[in-house]
Parts: C-alpha cells; structure tokens; sequence
C-alpha cells in the first residue's frame, strides 16, 4: 500500500489540511500525520481528480456518516464521559448530535439523486476504491470518477460549499 504522509493540525473536528505545506499547528495546537492513501476520497484529492470543495463535501458527507453512528457496530462503545463544567459544546446532547447527523447525511444522500448515492456511499463512507466499486454496480471501466465527481458536487450544494 502506498503512503502520502501529510502534517495537519488535529481540531475538534478531526485532522484539518492546511492550505501551505508549510503551515504549522497554530500556537498550543497540536498536529498529526495523515496518510491521505488511506482514504479513497484523499488519494483521489491528492492526485488532482477532485477539486477542493467536492473533497470537502466528501469529508462533511462521511464526517455525518460517523457522527450519525451509521456504520454496524462491532465493539463497545468508547464514547468520552461527559463531566459536569468540562466545557465545548452542552447546547445538545449526544443523541441529538447523532440525530442532526443522521439527518444532515439523509438530506446530502437525498440531494445527490437515486442514481448518484450508491457511488457516494461505496467511496465516501464505505471506503471501497473506484475500481472496485465501478465492479460491484456492473459499470465501465473509468466511469466512476465522473459520477463520483457529479454526486460530490450535488452534495457541495447541499452543504453550500460552494
């Protein structure tokens, strides 16, 4: 497996990209090393195949795909406790967070249109690469980055990201 290792500034929100390769973590911030192969959503961004926003709305479309807890579960849950006075964000609790997820995923799916979601999920929240996911829908060779990258941008507009 290929490696493409890149620093970013670790956020509540996950590992974020800074736009200059030699942008550090802001001052008392921390950072980590990514390695954007891993991802079927970063290889394709690291190589020029998706523009910044349809990789943005990729990341929103996965990031409320884990929040929402989608995914079959398989271990117990390691959730944070939470503490009285810890801080962030207490205007909603974690159920409520999981159901805005949920639905917040359902409105983008739903955006993207019947014959684009079945790509957006296989890639963004499944992980399956191009290739493998063009196999698994009976679909030409090559044809899944277009569709990929028509579904991306139907979910940029629903996240209004661009």
């Amino acid at each position: 497996m290929q490696r493409d290792l890149v620093e970013c500034e670790l956020t509540d929100e996950g590992p974020v990209r800074r736009n200059s390769r030699s942008a550090s973590p802001r001052k008392g911030g921390r950072s980590v090393t990514v390695n954007m192969a891993e991802s079927p959503l970063a290889w394709l961004h690291s190589r020029g195949h998706l523009s910044d926003v349809q990789f943005a709305a990729g990341e929103a479309l996965r990031r409320d795909w884990e929040r929402a807890q989608l995914a079959p579960g398989i271990t117990m849950r390691w959730d944070a406790v939470r503490v009285q006075g810890g801080g962030g964000d207490i205007s909603l609790t974690a159920s409520e967070r999981q159901i805005a997820a949920r639905a917040r995923f359902e409105g983008a799916v739903s955006a993207a249109g019947p014959g684009l979601s079945d790509i957006l999920w296989r890639v963004v929240c499944a992980g399956e690469t191009l290739p493998l996911a063009e196999r698994a829908m009976v679909w030409p060779v090559r044809s899944g980055k277009l569709v990929l990258r028509l579904a991306l941008d139907r979910v940029a507009g629903f996240y209004r990201l661009g």
